[in-house]
């Protein structure tokens, strides 16, 4: 081989090695950008999967779960959940798995959040109604509970929270409840004038919400974290824990059934109306 030749060959190879070691970082990073890890409060009774991301310091906070609502999992329209599960996080921290014999909740890090994937079986004895629903809880951590606070999303102002309505995304403002607008009826069977044990604390909103997305801005209009359930029952947030709760639908459910419910955590550098576009991808394909 000429000298030029065996140049040239070693350059080309020398570019390829370095095209190929610049794919495996950017790919290895893209894996990279969220993690999950398991959490407890200092007394243990609340807990669930904290999402984070490996850049920054965004983090959020999934408590699974708070409330039932509707007869759903116990009798009763409002009734206290239960968090006493026990988690499985994989040594890569992407993935993190809860199985109970009701419950399966199997999460999944992705660039953007955390995919969900809730299996539910009524193993009650009563048959779940159309309204029935479990309430996770979403939140920025908790001093108070001795959980490290996540200052990008406390939000404690309330500017920056998020549910959709009919004409888009709208401003939380308060701790009312907004009901699917598409199961209303059902919940009119139960108090045509909305009103049920929990309005002392959450009254019913006249707004109701459209789609099964809530979102926070970050403090510095940076960062948005969001909460998607493709079947919810309301949502409602500004609690003491400074939360969001979308309510997971998981009625209609004969005893004994069981049914697959799909969701989604947001945490990413971008606004509310990127999370929005984003949900309708994810959920209905249809770009918004």
């Amino acid at each position: 081989m000429k000298p030029w030749k065996s140049v040239i060959t070693s350059l080309l190879l020398i570019l390829s090695i370095l095209i190929l070691m610049g794919c495996s970082v950017t790919k290895s990073d893209a894996k990279s950008t969220i993690r999950l890890r398991e959490w407890k409060s200092a007394k243990g009774s609340q807990g669930g999967i904290a999402v984070e991301s490996t850049h920054e310091k965004a983090f959020v906070y999934l408590w699974f779960y708070e409330w039932h609502m509707f007869d759903a999992v116990l009798k009763g329209q409002h009734t206290k959940g239960s968090a006493d599960w026990l988690w499985q996080v994989s040594l890569e921290q992407n993935q993190a798995v809860m199985k109970s014999p009701a419950l399966s909740l199997k999460m999944k890090a992705t660039n953007k959040g955390a995919d969900l994937m809730l299996t539910i079986t009524n193993k009650s004895d009563h048959d779940w109604p159309e309204i029935a629903a479990i309430i996770p809880c979403f939140n920025p951590g908790n001093k108070t509970a001795e959980v490290k606070e996540s200052p990008l999303f406390l939000d404690k102002a309330r500017k920056n929270t998020y549910f959709v309505g009919p004409d888009g995304l709208e401003l939380l403002k308060q701790r009312e409840i907004h009901f699917n607008d598409a199961i209303k009826s059902a919940l009119d069977r139960v108090s045509p004038a909305g009103k049920f044990v929990f309005s002392h604390k959450w009254p019913t909103s006249d707004t109701n919400a459209t789609a099964g997305l809530m979102v926070r801005e970050s403090e510095d209009q940076k960062w948005v974290a969001g909460i998607a359930w493709e079947n919810f029952l309301s949502a409602q947030g500004h609690n003491p824990w400074n939360c969001m709760h979308l309510s997971v639908l998981v009625g209609p459910l004969k005893r004994g059934e069981s049914k697959k419910i799909r969701g989604k955590i947001y945490l990413f550098q971008g606004t509310k109306e990127d999370c929005l576009k984003l949900f309708y991808l994810d959920f209905t394909r249809k770009k918004k």
